[in-house]
């Protein structure tokens, strides 16, 4: 793929998310669910009127979850980037830690615990030599 067709993609994910994030893009969408019911005396709540919103619910779920996707993708990368470069300036070395979005849930939660007591430890220690 093209570097300008990256960066296109990436700026539309970016400008549509930011958009849809809006709060007033959330208080369209209520009007228009508000609009969609109020229809539904009118038009004798047929197949058409529910398959109306159903469709439409569909389509837009449905192209949102890729612009999420690769929101998050590109976020989650950039933190990744940036934990690293924090990492080396530290010299932290420890190999589970620098490949950690590799591992396991459970391997990670492990490792969440050996944390913990390090810094539990480390506080009562602190507070020890006070």
């Amino acid at each position: 793929m093209s570097k300008r067709k990256e960066d296109f993609f990436t700026r539309f994910t970016s400008a549509i998310s930011a958009w849809l994030g809006r709060p007033w893009i959330f208080v369209s969408a209520l009007g228009i669910l508000v609009l969609w019911g109020a229809t539904g005396p009118l038009l004798g709540f047929s197949d058409t009127w529910q398959l109306i919103i159903n469709t439409g619910t569909t389509i837009v779920t449905f192209l949102m979850v890729f612009i999420i996707q690769n929101t998050q993708n590109r976020d989650n990368l950039a933190f990744n980037i940036k934990q690293d470069a924090i990492m080396r300036k530290l010299k932290i070395t420890e190999r589970d830690l620098i490949e950690a979005e590799d591992q396991s849930d459970t391997h990670l939660e492990k490792r969440k615990k050996t944390i913990q007591k390090r810094i539990e430890k480390g506080s009562r220690n602190k507070k020890g030599k006070r």
